[in-house]
């Protein structure tokens, strides 16, 4: 395809993932915006690297500068505005992967409960049951460790930071996510009692670890459904492939179905 925008995402280990004339899917390599930031427009991000290269482009919907994974754009006027009530009617659906920290109760479920933002901290979002709006993410938990879990998490709606509030409302932080958990640096000495290293320990992970996996869209152009996917980076590989090997034999997911916050 091009130029700066392959440079980029290469060199941070993201990618193109699909283009043609109506839309552009990019895996987004963490740390790296979607669109320009309100403080400082030089920094780099996804809309204007677009722009610059392809002389226009349309946001379709948005992911935080700390996820990584799957995001699309759409080309032209017309494609926007099919992706964007397809996205209305809930016509699109998104699977998430996440680190959490703790033990889940339940291999699946549904958190169902209102969220808007709060008043005190502009950005940050909270659970708000009698004035925040209708939110739902359902979860399964994908494998057990001690102490953490993979879980995948597919939202219903799309309210700003709605997986990251719903999983620390129920117990379950998304590890290393700085403003709905503790924000702390995952470091292989917090799970290994015999590392030793020589220098200053680099963490295995320092930033949410949140990967938007996959995406299921109804193509503007051929009005066929059609889904891509964009696999775990290396950092969150890393945590993954640790907590992997410090399993203790047999340990498997003994949790029930249910669901948070139902009324």
């Amino acid at each position: 395809m091009k130029r700066k925008l392959d440079f980029i995402l290469k060199s941070r280990n993201g990618s193109v993932v699909h283009e043609d004339d109506r839309i552009i899917v990019i895996d987004k390599p963490p740390q790296l915006l979607v669109l320009p930031d309100r403080y400082n427009e030089n920094l780099p991000n996804l809309y204007s690297i677009l722009k610059e290269e392809l002389g226009g482009i349309f946001v379709v919907h948005r992911i935080d500068k700390e996820t990584s994974g799957i995001i699309v754009f759409a080309k032209d006027a017309e494609a926007h505005a099919t992706l964007n009530g397809q996205f209305e009617r809930r016509d699109i659906h998104k699977s998430y992967l996440a680190i959490v920290v703790g033990r889940p109760a339940e291999a699946y479920g549904t958190i169902d409960l209102p969220i808007s933002e709060s008043q005190t901290h502009p950005g940050v979002m909270k659970v708000n049951k009698k004035h925040g709006k209708p939110s739902v993410t359902n979860f399964r938990v994908d494998e057990m460790f001690d102490g953490y879990a993979l879980i995948e998490a597919t939202p219903e709606s799309g309210r700003l930071h709605q997986i990251r509030i719903h999983l620390a409302s129920v117990g379950l932080p998304i590890m290393c996510d700085k403003v709905y958990g503790d924000g702390e640096p995952f470091f292989l000495s917090s799970i290994k009692s015999n590392y030793h290293t020589d220098g200053d320990e680099k963490p295995l992970l320092s930033r949410t670890a949140l990967h938007a996996e996959s995406i299921s869209v109804i193509h503007p152009g051929t009005n066929e459904r059609v889904t891509f996917k964009a696999e775990l980076p290396k950092d969150m590989r890393a945590v993954l492939n640790h907590l992997r090997k410090l399993r203790m034999q047999g340990q498997g997911i003994s949790v029930q179905a249910g669901s948070y916050g139902r009324v």
